[in-house]
């Protein structure tokens, strides 16, 4: 194993137990969610109270929660693509249009942490109406993302440019459930309509 291919192990086994700590943040909001909604839900019907907090809390959890699952998703190429074009292109075609997406989605990227940023500087000192807390907490969720989503798409950038990400990985789309489902049924396996 070479030096360079050592550093990517590593690397790669470093963001693969980030994620994982990120997926268990994920569980343990959505269990607080959960709790604090039926929660309420109970106290409200069976003691005519409830707790204050839980509206408020639950939709800050939410959004932090939809924040956190995108950067897996953007780990685990989860994100929504087509491959009609890139299927067809030779592997220097797919690199450049790989590359090029790439660098588009590193600019959305830019241009989403700096909106979150401004947007939790500018909130840092206006107070939640009912927690007291400050907002910046709900718009600190796509700083985030941006951070974490962006050093995760310029690492993968970077394999695209330098060569070092192999043609299989180019176009790594995969199909949906329901398409393997149909698939799997067919005589001759192939779910695809011809052209």
């Amino acid at each position: 194993m070479t030096e360079q291919e050592r550093r990517r192990t590593v690397l790669d086994s470093l963001i693969d137990r980030s994620c994982r700590c990120i997926n268990l943040l994920i569980a343990l909001a959505l269990a607080v969610m959960v709790l604090m909604v039926f929660g309420n839900v109970v106290l409200r019907y069976a003691f005519n109270s409830g707790i204050a907090i839980s509206e408020e809390v639950s939709r800050w959890l939410f959004v932090w929660i939809t924040f956190l699952g995108a950067i897996v998703a953007v780990r685990e190429r989860g994100h929504l693509g087509t491959d009609f074009l890139l299927a067809r292109l030779p592997p220097m075609g797919q690199r450049i249009c790989l590359a090029i997406s790439y660098g588009l989605m590193l600019w959305c990227t830019w241009l989403l942490l700096s909106g979150a940023l401004e947007q939790t500087r500018i909130n840092m000192d206006v107070t939640a109406p009912v927690t007291g807390a400050s907002t910046a907490i709900f718009y600190a969720s796509g700083v985030v993302f941006a951070v974490g989503a962006g050093l995760l798409l310029a690492l993968d950038a970077l394999r695209i440019v330098t060569g070092r990400m192999p043609d299989s990985e180019l176009v790594r789309i995969s199909e949906s459930e329901e398409l393997a489902a149909v698939a799997t049924s067919l005589p001759h396996g192939d779910a695809r309509p011809r052209a």
